[in-house]
């Protein structure tokens, strides 16, 4: 090794420590949970994003909420004890998202399988709306009361997959409880007959 080469060396460390520098604040953000306030026409919502537990999910959701897609979007679906009658194995939530708006929609996340995340689907969890495993992308649901069926193994989706759970409502499970009660189908798609619309998604 000739001396000239010192230089060019040193050069290449200091750019390696700058971008170090640089990218680690945003490295740990990524990795903290943050909360953010969905305003409804209906009231507001706090819900704790899990990032650390579940990240795939976690980041597909904020970039919805930091690019504002959800902006406009309602809540349009409740599923009560009443109106799945032909289900064999019923649940209670609500679900949201961009709703019929398409353009906003961003490409499908693979499956994060709450097996692996250990977010069960209790009370006032967050989740990820789906058909096949790994077509979540826009729409989310809550849930109302515990709902076993929806986690890995459950039977509500012939797969067996369940969905991916990634945060908890904080404040606010008395507007989503107000929501699941309003006039809605009385059978699939369970449509509310008047959509709550979704006014914000912001960090809080």
């Amino acid at each position: 090794m000739t001396e000239h080469t010192l230089p060019g060396r040193r050069r290449s460390w200091r750019r390696l420590a700058v971008a170090a520098l640089l990218t680690a604040p945003f490295t740990l953000q990524a990795q903290a949970n943050r909360k953010v306030r969905i305003d409804t026409d209906a009231g507001p919502i706090v819900v704790e994003v899990y990032q650390d537990k579940a990240p795939i999910t976690a980041a597909n959701f904020m970039r919805y909420v930091s690019e504002q897609r959800y902006d406009g979007g309602a809540f349009y679906r409740v599923v009560t004890m009443k109106n799945q009658p032909t289900s064999p194995v019923k649940i209670e939530v609500i679900q949201g998202g961009i709703d019929m708006d398409t353009t906003k929609r961003l490409p499908a996340i693979g499956h994060e399988t709450n097996d692996k995340t250990g977010i069960k689907h209790l009370d006032g969890i967050i989740s990820m709306a789906r058909g096949a495993p790994g077509s979540a992308s826009s729409e989310f649901f809550f849930c109302i009361g515990p709902q076993p069926e929806l986690d890995f193994g459950g039977k509500r989706n012939p797969d067996g997959q369940g969905f991916a759970a990634f945060g908890k409502v904080t404040q606010g499970m008395d507007i989503v409880r107000r929501i699941q009660q309003m006039p809605a189908d009385d059978a699939p798609p369970q449509r509310l007959k008047s959509v709550v619309r979704i006014r914000s998604v912001r960090v809080i």
